[in-house]
């Protein structure tokens, strides 16, 4: 090039060496950039992720242990009596346990039949009297045997509330017997009609069909001379799931029996659903 020109002889190795350094700077800049907006994106998840990880750990925390020591030790202040709150389960292996060692006995012939089908509470009752409490994993149950008191809380719907119940029940048992409140008296008010005494004297009829086949089904099975031993828990629920149908829908067991099988498996289901312990996302 000539001597009067503004530029120089240049070196193409001088130019191929110097040019990647001249562009890469702003690139440099703008990927460091980005590494650092990267690294706060992260830096936020996690800390949004830990936020939200001890919230729930302090929530379960609080449900499964806080929350029932606090309120044990604010039922003892009031007077009651009951075991100590154990962790999750609280007295639901005892019943459970209690009720299977009831059920293995034969039935006494007498009227105490409360300490066979409710064993465990009614221990829990004798022991402590009337005031007293036990656990359904981390939920306390207050007995209350003063007519007085069972007055008031009947009286007062509002402020004395059914507990909530496993929501894996409410899925099996909609309706009437989970509502509270104006929606329980509303509805109450809607059946009571259905069980005034004249209209339950017009299903006398059925209840002693019912009854008068069992009876002649027994006769056939029991030999007339001698004793005979009977279990009579299949014949008694078929009974109840008979008067049911001829007194509310004109029916029979037998006509309805498929219906009443999957009546009698729901129900197994609630009991056993009832004496478990309810934890989220857990089958």
């Amino acid at each position: 090039m000539e001597n009067g020109s503004s530029l120089g002889p240049v070196n193409t190795q001088d130019a191929a060496f110097q040019l990647p350094r001249y562009i890469s700077r702003p690139l440099l800049q703008e990927g460091t950039h980005k590494v650092e907006a990267q690294q706060l994106l992260f830096r936020t998840g996690m800390s949004v992720a830990c936020i939200v990880v001890l919230s729930w750990a302090w929530k379960f925390l609080n449900w499964v242990w806080v929350k029932p020591k606090s309120l044990e030790k604010k039922l003892k202040q009031q007077g009651l009596s009951g075991n100590p709150y154990s962790l999750l389960y609280g007295d639901t292996k005892e019943i459970a346990k209690m009720k299977l060692g009831a059920k293995s006995k034969p039935i006494p012939f007498s009227n105490d039949h409360i300490s066979r089908f409710m064993p465990y509470e009614y221990q829990t009752i004798k022991k402590h009297v009337n005031h007293s409490f036990l656990w359904f994993g981390p939920l306390p149950t207050v007995f209350i045997c003063e007519p007085e008191l069972i007055r008031e809380i009947l009286n007062n719907m509002n402020e004395f509330q059914k507990p909530k119940s496993n929501p894996l029940a409410s899925l099996l048992t909609p309706g009437f017997i989970l509502y509270d409140g104006e929606r329980w008296s509303k509805h109450r008010k809607l059946v009571n009609p259905a069980f005034h005494s004249e209209k339950l004297k017009l299903m006398v009829p059925a209840f002693y069909t019912s009854c008068e086949e069992l009876v002649h089904k027994w006769e056939k099975i029991i030999p007339e001379i001698g004793s005979h031993e009977l279990d009579v828990w299949s014949d008694l629920t078929t009974l109840t799931a008979d008067v049911l149908s001829r007194a509310a829908y004109s029916s029979s067991f037998e006509e309805g029996r498929k219906t009443f099988i999957l009546l009698r498996e729901q129900s197994s289901l609630i009991v056993k659903i009832n004496h478990s312990v309810y934890i989220p996302g857990w089958k």
